[in-house]
């Protein structure tokens, strides 16, 4: 079993986009926060799974990500 944490952002004309930080280009997409958590768990399966096919390592998340705000004059 692995875990691994989920960005979901509200897209704007409707519905989520979801990544997986510790997987680049593993994504996925929904209409509902449910509905992308689900979707983020066939996403991953089928990412490490085309890892695996492919000999290549799955990486492993050590720490989950930090979600920090800065300010910018613009």
């Amino acid at each position: 079993m692995r875990t691994y944490s989920i960005v979901v952002e509200e897209e704007e004309g409707g519905g989520y986009f979801v990544t997986v930080p510790a997987l680049p280009g593993c994504f996925t997409q929904g209409a509902t926060v449910e509905e992308c958590q689900a979707r983020a768990v066939e996403a991953i399966e089928t990412h490490i799974a085309g890892l695996e096919a492919d000999g290549e390592p799955v990486p492993e998340e050590l720490t989950p990500p930090q979600l920090l705000a800065v300010t910018v004059a613009a």
